[in-house]
């Protein structure tokens, strides 16, 4: 991957972008990943923008790719008074999909959350149907830590839930983010 990935704030001017991967389509191929087992309420365009005022900007970042953007990193808490954290990745355009942008971009989120916030781990919340996602924070060193079995439901199929993380410890230590 020779391109230039960054992670950069949203600003007002990428709200008909990201409004147009999230609900320019009905059936949108990145929501086949993440999540699907919850439907995608639609918002109008003006529904989308007034949301964006009321986001938190500080708890997630654009992904993008030579200047065009592919996706999106956040954050929220679980329970913030304990600091347990879980962040979330999304590559919106698959042609983006195994080419490794999402593994350096969840790198550099993380790197960030450590480096910005007084947490003790960074964990992720996904499914067992999405085998990209436990690839990804595998190979970033995260470690299974819980599996809720069969509480997924899509497409006639019962998942399981997969929690993973990695400790401040661990990543400082053996996990170093990709420049």
């Amino acid at each position: 991957m020779s391109q230039i990935l960054k992670l950069r704030k949203k600003t007002e001017e990428d709200t008909l972008i990201l409004w147009n991967f999230i609900y320019g389509s009905d059936n949108p191929e990145w929501k086949k990943w993440d999540a699907p087992y919850f439907s995608l309420n639609h918002l109008s365009y003006d529904e989308y923008v007034q949301q964006f005022y009321k986001e938190d900007l500080e708890k997630s970042r654009l992904i993008e790719v030579d200047g065009t953007v592919i996706g999106y990193v956040g954050y929220y808490w679980e329970y913030e008074k304990t600091k347990w954290l879980e962040a979330g990745i999304v590559i919106y355009d698959p042609a983006y999909w195994s080419g490794g942008y999402g593994t350096k971009a969840l790198s550099l989120w993380i790197d960030h959350l450590f480096q910005t916030l007084d947490i003790p781990r960074v964990g992720i919340t996904t499914w067992s149907g999405n085998e990209r996602m436990m690839k990804l924070a595998q190979k970033l060193g995260m470690q299974l830590e819980g599996r809720m079995r069969k509480c997924r439901y899509y497409n006639g199929v019962y998942y399981d839930s997969i929690r993973m993380g990695i400790l401040r410890e661990e990543w400082e230590s053996g996990k170093k983010p990709m420049k």
